[in-house]
């Protein structure tokens, strides 16, 4: 069987790093984290952790990452982890027809109140539904049907029927592996991991879910309700 390339579409503080390393895990898969990450911040100048760190460590030729991202190998799985809110208006769309796609959501009241742990002054933008959903949308009309789409929530309920249905729309074969992975620090990790990935480093596979509940500031809360709309068209095609 000839090699495919699979892309993960999650926003910030979802299980999408988890993920990465459970597809990792796997005997044919090679993954790459946050390709366009270092293009992003370059070009908006925003202000996030280790920013300076990842831009100059990191490939920021918007045209040399996507050639890359389109490039299926010879056989196995080339597994891309990409985050919403790195996607940018003027991104060519045309290379996403060569891709199977998965889209990774979570409920945004979780996602807010992760996020402002991690990094002050959030907004409705840093989350990236909009985004999201645009690309969803997108890649909904380009290939003809919906892709397949996971909430967090419900596949960390049981990760393996989860990960067995997502294996059989992609034509792939499930393996064991993907339910567990050695804890610590990955090569493949993006610069960033020691900001970010401190609970997937200590992890050794997918997690309980997060039913603690929340309490969030009224600023917190108009962030909420303005991704719900988003989040609620996606969610309508979850798995």
């Amino acid at each position: 069987m000839s090699g495919q390339c699979v892309a993960m579409w999650s926003g910030p503080r979802n299980i999408s790093t988890a993920m990465m390393r459970s597809w990792e895990n796997r005997s044919d898969t090679m993954v790459v984290d946050e390709p366009f990450y270092a293009h992003f911040l370059k070009e908006t100048g925003i202000d996030h952790p280790m920013a300076s760190e990842v831009i100059a460590a990191g490939n920021t030729d918007l045209k040399d990452i996507i050639e890359k991202l389109r490039q299926a190998p010879a056989s196995g799985i080339f597994y891309q982890k990409h985050i919403t809110t790195h996607w940018m208006e003027y991104f060519p769309v045309d290379w996403l027809a060569d891709i199977k796609h998965v889209f990774l959501i979570r409920e945004p009241s979780r996602v807010v109140a992760s996020y402002a742990v991690k990094r002050r002054g959030l907004t409705a933008f840093d989350l990236g539904y909009a985004q999201q959903a645009m690309l969803f949308d997108l890649i909904s009309e380009q290939q003809g049907m919906a892709p397949l789409v996971i909430d967090s929530a419900r596949f960390l309920e049981d990760p393996e029927s989860q990960l067995r249905a997502v294996c059989e729309h992609l034509e792939i074969d499930f393996e064991d592996a993907m339910l567990h992975w050695p804890a610590g620090q990955r090569d493949s990790d993006g610069l960033w991991a020691c900001h970010w990935y401190d609970a997937v480093i200590q992890s050794t596979g997918f997690g309980p879910v997060n039913n603690k509940p929340l309490t969030l500031s009224p600023e917190q809360q108009q962030i909420v309700d303005s991704c719900q709309a988003h989040y609620q068209i996606m969610s309508a095609h979850t798995l």
